[in-house]
């Protein structure tokens, strides 16, 4: 299958970095290179782009996409090693680094990763297929008190207690396997009059599986410090993200690498001599225009924010 994945918030991302012609730039989820190749456009002479990606599906996609651009360095690693990836490829300091967190439609598309309630397949939904987490594991293995803990927070899902409860009765008979097994799990949980609306019933479930899996607020929150650590002065970073719990982590880490400042508002001078790292550039979050919105039905939810450092 051909690596599908139509770039969201393609200008508004690339614009953000503000480009410099012999910059370097790291695109932290390089999927099929959509927002990469934006980027080497607008690079000359030693403009660099280094692009990271765990999934080599995406890798190979990208490799095949940017085969005519010399200046490009790929990286099949997770992004949480940014700093030991930039100090290796480029000496430690960047001009922009970006991530587009959503899963690509590959993923979704392609049955046998196990992304999607929308086929029968083996649960897997690793995007590093060299991890040995997988979503198997986490059905058949994690307590009821953890499954309930990782729909509830990161599914956001109303039912989590019934789900977790479902699961566990389920397994006891035979091990949970597929996605349609798990599906059925998942609807059994949930009262028919509540499965009319909100979708898919399965949809915040699998979000949940798929996040503890793969790690995804974990690494997310762990890495955003790193990242801006490894800009240069009035480098910028750019994140979309897909969900509320996501944007939330990006809105906070930029507010406080701004403003770290810890004394007390009646303090006349600050004593805690936390210094701000940079600003916010968009106050509020980026989204798709009407247009963008017409034509992928994915960009929907996603939120752009921009932080530059001092």
């Amino acid at each position: 299958m051909d690596f599908k994945h139509v770039s969201v918030l393609l200008n508004e991302t690339v614009d953000g970095l503000n480009i410099r012609k012999n910059g370097i730039y790291v695109d932290c989820t390089l999927g099929g290179g959509g927002h990469s190749e934006e980027v080497l456009k607008r690079l000359e002479g030693t403009g660099l782009l280094i692009g990271i990606d765990q999934d080599e599906d995406a890798l190979s996609a990208a490799k095949e996409r940017l085969k005519e651009y010399k200046n490009v360095i790929f990286v099949h690693d997770n992004f949480e090693n940014i700093k030991e990836i930039v100090n290796r490829e480029c000496n430690g300091k960047v001009n922009g680094i970006m991530a587009d967190l959503g899963v690509s439609s590959y993923q979704f598309d392609t049955p046998e990763r196990g992304f999607s309630y929308r086929f029968d397949a083996p649960l897997d939904m690793r995007m590093n297929r060299e991890n040995s987490l997988n979503a198997y594991e986490i059905i058949n293995h994690y307590s009821q008190a953890d499954l309930f803990r990782i729909i509830k927070d990161y599914g956001e899902e109303k039912f989590a207690q019934n789900i977790a409860k479902h699961i566990c009765m389920e397994r006891e008979k035979k091990p949970v396997e597929t996605t349609f097994e798990l599906n059925e799990i998942i609807k059994a949980s949930i009262p028919a009059k509540m499965r009319e609306k909100g979708g898919h019933p399965s949809k915040r479930t699998f979000q949940a599986i798929r996040i503890e899996c793969n790690r995804e607020l974990e690494i997310l929150e762990n890495t955003l410090d790193d990242m801006i650590g490894c800009l240069d002065s009035e480098g910028r970073l750019c994140i979309i993200t897909f969900h509320s719990l996501e944007d939330r982590i990006v809105k906070n880490n930029f507010k406080n690498n701004e403003n770290p400042c810890t004394c007390p508002a009646n303090f006349p001078v600050c004593v805690c001599r936390k210094v701000s790292k940079g600003r916010v550039i968009s106050r509020k979050p980026i989204t798709a225009g009407d247009e963008e919105l017409e034509e992928n039905s994915r960009s929907q939810s996603a939120k752009l924010r921009v932080f530059e450092k001092i």
